[in-house]
């Protein structure tokens, strides 16, 4: 991500021993992937859920929280867990799931499938993981980070009243996750191109 200036904001001793985060800390990551790979290259955050499925006048605070654990705080657990693999590797990139219910440009569009979602939680949680997606890219020097909009994709997840494929859904992801070294970072992506903020 580059600033007004055009300089990319400059982390450069993140990645560096001394200030990876502390062995104990580390020692949170899944040791298969330390002891079998040293390293990782790619890390998607896909973890969600559409609960609680709960309308505005009724949503309590503690309520919330069950969407905000998993698709707000769930991600940060894992990409801080990670971070010290993805220093490891030439080319990290990190993935983070959102959706296009995050778009305040989408929801406000009457008609869209975007604009028929009205229960609170779910879209705020993926506007914030759009949001974290673009400050991780603005403080993550070296390694990309940017988020995907699968759409409206048939899965579990709906009830597969999904309109698209799970291959339609993945192409963003897999566009995201396979970017060359000087690929963009601190983007919000669909399979058609950029999202609308």
């Amino acid at each position: 991500m580059q600033s007004a200036d055009g300089e990319r904001p400059s982390n450069s001793g993140l990645c560096s021993s001394r200030s990876t985060p502390r062995a104990t800390q580390a020692s949170r990551q899944p040791p298969t992937v330390r002891s079998e790979y040293g390293r990782l290259d790619v890390l998607v955050n896909n973890a969600g859920t559409a609960e609680p499925r709960i309308g505005a006048a009724d949503l309590t605070a503690d309520e919330a929280m069950q969407g905000s654990g998993i698709n707000v705080f769930g991600p940060i657990r894992v990409m801080h867990a990670f971070l010290p693999l993805l220093c490891a590797s030439d080319n990290p990139r990190i993935v983070n799931v959102s959706s296009g219910v995050g778009s305040f440009t989408r929801i406000l569009i009457p008609g869209t499938l975007e604009n028929a979602v009205t229960l609170p939680v779910y879209p705020a949680t993926k506007t914030a993981l759009t949001m974290l997606t673009v400050q991780y890219a603005r403080a993550l020097d070296g390694i990309l980070v940017n988020a995907a909009d699968p759409g409206f994709t048939g899965t579990d997840f709906n009830n597969n009243r999904g309109t698209q494929t799970v291959t339609e859904g993945t192409d963003a992801i897999v566009r995201l996750a396979t970017l060359p070294k000087d690929g963009p970072t601190g983007t919000f992506q669909d399979r058609h191109g950029a999202v609308p903020w």
